[in-house]
């Protein structure tokens, strides 16, 4: 039970808590790529590309560190490249777009943000009914007294117009919600810890001669 609780905690809070955290990369990358792709013709967007390529990777940073605790087992940091020793500040300055890894981390920062929206509306829905449905009997006659409701779904699908079939039905459909809860919940952290993961880490470095495995965190 412990085990349980702790994986629906996790799942929730990876995706309603990374929902702010999509937007604010979608919101910067977008305007960042923007910026300096309008103005790259004249070299000044370049810098600014650089810098939106170094944000990307820390956004990216931060959604690795997460990644773990959803799928159950370490990721690898892919290796991003290392600014040449002697180099001019222009060649330290470009550095972040030097590596592969920068357009997957710009990829990730726009792509990832819609796949965070579902993610985060499917586990308030399901969270939401789940607690409402099952305290519904605590509030629901006041609800039912109210004029106009007239038995509400209840009614319309033939159960009864009453106070009591409109508690009994509300409270059965908050039943449903907390029955699907976990494996709802639990599917949506991994279609978007899945993105994460295709799209910022790689494979593990094999283990060697009885060595456990080396797992690339290198920045």
């Amino acid at each position: 039970m412990t085990s349980l609780r702790h994986r629906v905690a996790t799942d929730t809070r990876y995706t309603l808590l990374g929902l702010p955290m999509a937007a604010a990369s979608f919101t910067l990358t977008v305007a960042g790529v923007s910026a300096g792709l309008g103005s790259a013709v004249v070299f000044v967007g370049l810098p600014v590309l650089a810098a939106t390529a170094a944000m990307a990777r820390h956004f990216a940073d931060l959604e690795r560190a997460a990644l773990p605790g959803v799928l159950g087992h370490p990721i690898a940091r892919p290796r991003y490249a290392q600014t040449p020793a002697g180099a001019g500040s222009f060649r330290r300055m470009m550095n972040p777009l030097v590596s592969g890894q920068a357009a997957l981390d710009l990829l990730h920062a726009i792509i990832t943000f819609p796949v965070s929206l579902a993610a985060a509306v499917v586990s308030a829905v399901w969270w939401a009914g789940a607690v409402l449905g099952l305290t519904f009997p605590i509030y629901g006659w006041a609800i039912a007294a109210i004029p106009g409701v007239d038995g509400g779904l209840p009614a319309l699908l033939g159960l009864g117009t009453g106070t009591v079939p409109f508690v009994v039905f509300n409270t059965a459909v908050g039943l449903l919600f907390a029955l699907t809860l976990v494996p709802v919940v639990r599917t949506a952290a991994l279609v978007k810890a899945s993105v994460s993961q295709a799209l910022l880490t790689r494979a593990h470095v094999p283990s060697v001669e009885g060595v456990s495995p080396v797992w690339v965190t290198a920045r």
